[in-house]
Formats: C-alpha cells, structure tokens, sequence
C-alpha cells in the first residue's frame, strides 16, 4: 500500500458526518462500523453500572437492535458523541420515549470511555441534545432521571437548567442495594430564559 493510499484509509476510517456540530464534540449519525465499540461500553463495568445494562450484550445482538431502532425512529433519536481532536466516538446520547402529541421527551446520556469523563463534554452533548430538541423538534418539555449517586450525570443536569421535580424512592438496584433516583425536567421556557441570561 501506497502512502496515498494508507492516508486515504485512514481518512475513510475517521471519516464523519455531523448531525449537530458542536464546539469540543459533534452529534453524529448513528454508525454500524462502530458496533464493536458500542458493545464495549455496554459490557464495560464502570460505563453500565448506572445505565443498568445488566444482560451483557454481543456484536449480533448489537446489529439487531440497530437494525430494529430503524424502525422506531417514531420515538426514538439516537446520536453519537464524537471527539473532533481524537476523531472517534466516545458516547451515546438521545431521546426515547417522545410523546409528539403533548410535546416531551425523556432525554439519556453515556460517555462511554472513563477517561473522557468529568471534562465537560456531558454539558455541551447536553446542550447540544436541548437545542435539537427544542427548537428542530419543537418539543416542550425533557425529562430525565439519575440515581442520587451518579454524581456527574446530575450536575449535569444542573449546569443545563434543569429542575429537580423529586426524589423517587428505592428507583434502582445497584450493587446489591436499591438507590434513590433524582428525577430532573426542563421546559422549553426555563431553556430561552437560561440562554438568555447566558448571553447577558
């Protein structure tokens, strides 16, 4: 191979099309060639332990279930988070359970490499995620849940704007024991109002 040529493979390998562009990160398309690492994070002890991914998941069944989504876009958005500096996907994030009719959404989260953890990128895949879903989808209102414990996922949701609405009780199984869940919303308005105050 050529030094052409080896160039231009590995352009093709990290080659993206971003669906949200961002400062640090774009939100990108959903990838096949990928669903090796995919797998990694969801069998990765530290990554599923709040995302209860307690079935370890294969490569087959990581194709199905994409395969399958295709089919539930209706309800369903699901994004990679791409690192533009490394140049590959390090998490996922997305909304699920999208109720057109009345407006919300439930919105998730995952970095999936540790070593990309407490740097900010949650926020800005965040911030990116509410600005899709607010002003592209003209929902209402996301909702969001996270185990009292998850310390970095709900700060957060407090560094977008959401509003803790409650605590729920005994919500999760984790390591043996049952957690409380800290359960957040964000209303299209407190988003405008957050923003603006941002600019000023």
């Amino acid at each position: 191979m050529t030094k052409k040529e080896e160039k231009s493979t590995q352009n093709e390998e990290t080659e993206e099309f971003p669906f949200i562009r961002g400062s640090r990160i774009d939100l990108c398309p959903r990838n096949s060639k990928y669903a090796n690492l995919y797998v990694k994070w969801k069998n990765h002890p530290k990554v599923r332990k709040y995302a209860r991914n307690i079935i370890p998941r294969t490569i087959d069944e990581q194709k199905k279930r994409s395969e399958s989504r295709s089919e539930e876009f209706s309800d369903f958005v699901l994004l990679d988070v791409w690192h533009k500096e490394d140049k590959k996907p390090i998490g996922q994030i997305g909304l699920n359970h999208i109720d057109w009719i009345n407006g919300w959404a439930n919105a998730f989260l995952q970095i999936g490499e540790p070593n990309y953890w407490n740097k900010d990128i949650g926020t800005e895949a965040t911030e990116l995620l509410m600005e899709y879903a607010f002003n592209e989808l003209k929902l209402n209102k996301i909702h969001g849940g996270v185990a009292v414990d998850n310390i970095g996922s709900w700060s957060v949701a407090g560094k977008i704007g959401f509003v803790l609405d409650g605590i729920r009780k005994h919500e999760m199984y984790v390591d043996g024991k049952y957690v409380d869940a800290k359960v957040f919303r964000l209303s299209k308005e407190d988003w405008i109002k957050s923003r603006e105050l941002k600019e000023d």
